[in-house]
């Protein structure tokens, strides 16, 4: 039995339609994919965290009175690639205050890791210092977690970040780096 005259037709529309498209002609509503540029593969994205590194971490507040100096305690070691000042970073994190252990920030919470440049006036100092190193701490790896204890003066100092935190605070965080840039 013969096909019917209107499905010849159709056939025949969507052989030509291809044969177009296959030439390079943009059809109404596609996007053609660049020549050269990104491509899907080529656009960032957050990486998969290291299985250590899938759950929200517990602060664990220490007895006795707060740090005058940063305190850095690696977790998990990472192996990736280091940390520096002027980098961009993405992590997870936990905020507490070390007087009681009240969460004032987290990107668990949010459930989005945070990217910023690693650098003052992008963050506080007591994060330049903790995840980039120096004056004898190493730098933080790709795939870490790390504990900083922060004294006020490098956190918020005197005037502290109302309302959620108080002048004078010593912070504690909990940081994940996720990917350096």
């Amino acid at each position: 039995m013969p096909a019917p005259r209107s499905l010849i037709v159709s056939a025949a529309a969507v052989c030509a339609g291809l044969g177009v498209a296959a030439c390079g002609s943009k059809a109404p509503g596609v996007q053609l994919a660049p020549s050269a540029g990104q491509t899907a593969a080529s656009v960032p994205t957050t990486p998969t965290p290291p299985p250590a590194l899938r759950t929200k971490p517990v602060v664990v507040i220490p007895k006795g009175p707060a740090p005058k100096k940063l305190v850095v305690k690696d977790l998990v070691t990472g192996s990736g690639k280091p940390a520096a000042v002027g980098q961009t970073v993405t992590v997870n994190y936990v905020g507490v205050l070390y007087q009681n252990g009240k969460q004032f920030d987290s990107s668990w919470q949010r459930n989005q890791p945070f990217t910023t440049a690693l650098s003052n006036g992008s963050v506080i100092s007591g994060w330049v210092q903790g995840i980039a190193g120096g004056s004898g701490i190493a730098p933080m790896r790709v795939g870490g977690r790390r504990e900083l204890i922060i004294p006020p003066n490098l956190a918020y100092g005197k005037r502290g970040s109302p309302p959620t935190i108080p002048p004078n605070s010593t912070l504690i965080f909990i940081v994940d780096l996720l990917s350096v840039g």
